[in-house]
């Protein structure tokens, strides 16, 4: 776990002590000019598995963090309720917003993909004001998208370490994790068996690119003329690639 990094290092949310409220569908941030590789021609890598833990949804009930990580194409973020970053959790649900329109629209992807965000910080996000935040994004019966929290910073730790999600933590007087308090933009693609497909940072944090990689995950196994390469040009020039390697 890295904690105490240098702000030069992170996508830092920007925290307020009012927890203001963001407008979901407020941010904006600049595209890096990227062209899209068509879905199915090409194959993502294998980054890394994925950890178990007993984080808590939105009615308070426990429930195991494997279950949202396997049997569907997955976009995992962590993030906080109450960042106010334009470049920070706010853009990254409006891009998940827009994806979900995308896959909504793609007929019969839907059943298969997820998406899940879990909170950095359970002294504040509780399960109440999760389920509040996600009213924002309204629901859709045809599409999951879910929403955790933990019951403290010292059971979510674990999961952040083995994600590579890197993070600053406060600590107590007693030298106790208290609040993550910054965190590392990222957005994780699982693919069904529960393996991390791509991780995405904000500079490829595009619904074309998104798109076209869960599509890519969706076709897995299916026969294709089209001809398949590896894809790995973006985690040569991706900070996290160094953070993720296991």
């Amino acid at each position: 776990m890295r904690i105490g990094l240098g702000l030069s290092l992170v996508v830092a949310c920007a925290l307020t002590t009012a927890h203001a409220t963001t407008d979901p569908t407020a941010a904006a941030a600049p595209r890096t000019e990227f062209v899209a590789p068509a879905a199915g021609t090409y194959q993502l890598q294998r980054i890394q598995g994925t950890p178990d833990a007993t984080l808590l949804d939105t009615a308070g009930q426990a429930q195991q963090l494997s279950r949202f990580l396997h049997g569907k194409i997955t976009l995992l973020t962590f993030f906080y309720t109450y960042c106010v970053d334009p470049l920070g959790c706010p853009f990254a649900h409006v891009t998940l917003s827009d994806l979900r329109e995308r896959v909504l629209a793609q007929p019969g992807l839907a059943p298969k993909v997820r998406f899940l965000n879990v909170s950095l910080d359970p002294s504040t996000d509780t399960p109440a004001t999760l389920k509040a935040y996600a009213a924002q994004f309204g629901s859709d019966p045809k599409f999951e998208w879910s929403f955790l929290t933990s019951r403290s910073v010292a059971q979510l730790l674990p999961v952040l370490e083995d994600f590579g999600q890197d993070v600053s933590v406060e600590t107590d007087e007693q030298g106790h994790a208290a609040r993550t308090l910054h965190h590392m933009l990222k957005v994780f693609l699982i693919d069904p068996q529960g393996i991390v497909r791509e991780i995405y940072s904000l500079a490829y944090l595009q619904p074309d690119v998104m798109f076209n990689d869960i599509r890519t995950l969706a076709m897995e196994g299916t026969p294709s003329g089209a001809p398949m390469h590896a894809r790995g040009a973006r985690h040569d020039q991706s900070a996290h690639t160094a953070a993720v390697t296991r």
